[in-house]
């Protein structure tokens, strides 16, 4: 019996339009009828997916970052897993000598160094996710979305590095060659050791720390409700979901997911824009998936 269920956001949870399904929404909640709990598990900031959830009246706990952060359902931090600032400033060296473009998520919020190439990442985002086929037209959301985050922009990182106060979560680093050129980074990345490196979409990867990873996040959430894995359910679509899937006893891969995760999930439902998340907690308590 599914007692705890974890979903993953971009290109699972939400649709084409970046918001929750009313179909996903009622799913979750006649679940929570029955006793079953509800996590969200994201890449995003805590700040950028609590709106979300609330906008459709799902309260819930969020692992955030890929797993640097888990708040409760009230947002207070239960763990947090940061970089060491002396192998940011390696990953900063060797990003910075590819010439990728990357964002700091800390504490504080969410960094970056050039407002012009952020707008340009996120609509190469949007485009990969399917919200627009136009890159145009993904330029005017990238620009629009932006006037809604609290993102500060400053004239170079290294003032993150040398600030005691400030935490260091998560890097996320953008190609528009996406494999091709990410691909060769993400191995040198891993070689510096202690490093999670996943992605979202074809055109990223995200760096944390090799202990800031959803499915660690998940099974110790899990384990402070006494929910042993067998009873916990995951869904996601990339490969930031990668361990989250493997941990959980049920596991979903959405219809839209790369190749990879579906070899990795039991499981495959619909789409992100047919409501996938919804008709997986639908089969997965009418079954008694387990």
């Amino acid at each position: 019996m599914i007692s705890l269920i974890a979903s993953d956001m971009d290109g699972t949870l939400l649709n084409e339009k970046m918001t929750v399904p009313p179909e996903n929404a009622t799913a979750i909640k006649k679940a929570a009828q029955k006793g079953v709990k509800f996590i969200v598990a994201t890449g995003r900031s805590y700040g950028e997916a609590k709106p979300l959830i609330e906008k459709v009246g799902i309260k819930a706990p969020i692992i955030a970052m890929n797993g640097a952060q888990v708040f409760d359902e009230q947002g207070q931090v239960i763990s947090t897993v940061s970089l060491r600032k002396t192998v940011v400033r390696k990953i900063f060296h060797l990003l910075k000598t590819k010439g990728l473009y990357f964002e700091v998520m800390t504490d504080k919020g969410t960094i970056s160094d050039s407002k012009m190439r952020r707008i340009q990442s996120v609509a190469a985002l949007l485009v990969d996710l399917q919200t627009t086929d136009s890159f145009k037209i993904a330029v005017s959301l990238a620009s629009a979305r932006l006037e809604l985050m609290n993102i500060t922009y400053v004239d170079s990182y290294e003032q993150l590095l040398t600030d005691p106060d400030m935490t260091i979560l998560k890097i996320i680093a953008f190609s528009a060659e996406k494999q091709k050129v990410l691909d060769p980074i993400a191995e040198e990345l891993t070689a510096l050791g202690e490093l999670a490196i996943t992605a979202s979409s074809a055109s990223n990867i995200e760096i944390n720390h090799i202990n800031a990873q959803k499915g660690v996040a998940l099974e110790t959430y899990a384990n402070s409700l006494n929910i042993p894995m067998t009873q916990v359910m995951a869904i996601g679509d990339n490969l930031n979901d990668a361990s989250m899937l493997q941990a959980a006893s049920v596991s979903f891969a959405m219809g839209n997911a790369t190749e990879e995760i579906k070899q990795v999930a039991r499981y495959l439902t619909a789409t992100n824009v047919n409501h996938g998340v919804g008709q997986a907690i639908q089969r997965a308590i009418s079954e008694n998936l387990s």
